[in-house]
């Protein structure tokens, strides 16, 4: 859970909205330290093959997530990778990507 202004903001629930998107192959989404609002909201994202990454990208999934999801949910910050860390049975490895994508 990411604690935001003092509000609960739950990442499956963008990572679901970030999956259907055509261009997203895989998705993380993670708090990240703020000095105003605690923690934000940030989106690793794998593009799908063909995807090309960088704002433009960034700004169309914003789009989309604005569309499905609150207005305070929506990732500030857009991170672009070729694979998202995985454990060997396959669980997303969150702990990894937040010393990463700090």
């Amino acid at each position: 859970m990411i604690i935001s202004g003092g509000v609960n903001i739950y990442p499956q629930e963008i990572e679901n909205c970030l999956e259907m998107h055509p261009k997203v192959y895989d998705a993380a989404v993670i708090g990240v330290p703020d000095e105003e609002m605690g923690e934000s909201v940030k989106a690793v994202v794998q593009p799908t093959d063909g995807a090309e990454p960088g704002t433009t990208l960034a700004e169309e999934l914003r789009a989309s997530l604005r569309t499905r999801i609150a207005h305070y949910k929506v990732p500030r910050a857009f991170d672009f990778v070729t694979e998202l860390p995985r454990t060997p049975t396959g669980k997303l490895a969150k702990n990894t990507l937040r010393i990463q994508h700090r």
